[in-house]
């Protein structure tokens, strides 16, 4: 979806935004979990996954279009509208501590025991991979854009696009002040533990980065943005109201870089921004 800037107060530039929040299951997501469940053989005991929600959502989704069990762990800060998607899809939802990392350590306990499939949320290669089609489609969709803009929480959607753009186009990390992962492993040279809070908690807040992507990000992410709490809300109700566009924060965490000059480009530019999730019960206007 090709806009004009100036219609969200961004004069001489045009905005290029890929709608991933109008994938099944309401998040770019579905593609890993595609990917990991098409790529690799499930036991018995099927496949289970720990997410904030939007991951457990698409694995629940591909597997039940695949036929398998699926156990899905999540935290409290959950949003209530994406324990539901879960419940929807048929798979086994464990409510399980307040943070994505709480929900994790209890479903590495869970593989551990039952020897089911874990999927990651991002720090796996066909993880990688299925994300990266994000960019693969983009770069059709969209060829020459002066900068991609895209929300990083365990950075396997960054990971794999920085890893299919390669340097063809510049692309910009961005996060919530309260969960800075990528910011904090880019200054210490590795992935290292990170504040895990604020408005996106349950998608945008993971602790730290991967393994697999950091990397990748090293090479190809040319600049890590942070933003305010509020200019992510600020970036919800501008969507609603210039695109009739309803996304979760973590989905308008990008537009808020360019909405609060955090990221700033010349007139003339043309800029692509991933609108990554749509899995919220209410945007308020």
């Amino acid at each position: 979806m090709e806009v004009d800037g100036g219609d969200f107060g961004i004069d001489g530039v045009r905005l290029v935004l890929k709608l991933e929040l109008f994938q099944h299951t309401g998040s770019f997501k579905t593609r890993g979990a595609f990917a990991n469940l098409l790529m690799r053989e499930a036991p018995a005991a099927g496949v289970v996954a720990a997410s904030g929600g939007n991951h457990g959502a698409a694995v629940a989704y591909a597997a039940m279009k695949l036929g398998l069990r699926a156990r899905i762990y999540v935290p409290e800060v959950s949003a209530p509208a994406k324990m539901e998607r879960i419940r929807s899809y048929g798979a086994e939802l464990v409510v399980t501590g307040q943070r994505y990392a709480d929900a994790l350590a209890a479903s590495e306990e869970w593989i551990a025991k039952s020897g089911a499939l874990p999927v990651h949320a991002y720090d796996q290669v066909e993880t990688l991979l299925g994300q990266g089609s994000v960019a693969s489609e983009f770069e059709e969709q969209a060829a020459g854009l002066d900068a991609v803009l895209v929300a990083v929480g365990g950075g396997g959607l960054i990971g794999g696009m920085a890893a299919w753009y390669a340097g063809r186009a510049p692309v910009i990390g961005v996060e919530p002040e309260k969960a800075p992962t990528l910011a904090r492993a880019m200054e210490a040279g590795r992935p290292v533990d990170a504040e895990a809070g604020g408005i996106a908690a349950d998608s945008l807040a993971p602790r730290r980065v991967g393994e697999l992507m950091f990397p990748i990000a090293q090479k190809y992410v040319r600049e890590v943005v942070l933003v305010e709490d509020d200019a992510i809300v600020a970036a919800q109700k501008a969507l609603w109201q210039v695109a009739r566009i309803a996304t979760e924060p973590g989905g308008a965490a990008a537009m808020a870089a360019l909405l609060s000059g955090r990221f700033r480009v010349a007139a003339g530019s043309r800029v692509g921004v991933l609108v990554c999730g749509g899995n919220t019960g209410s945007v308020a206007l």
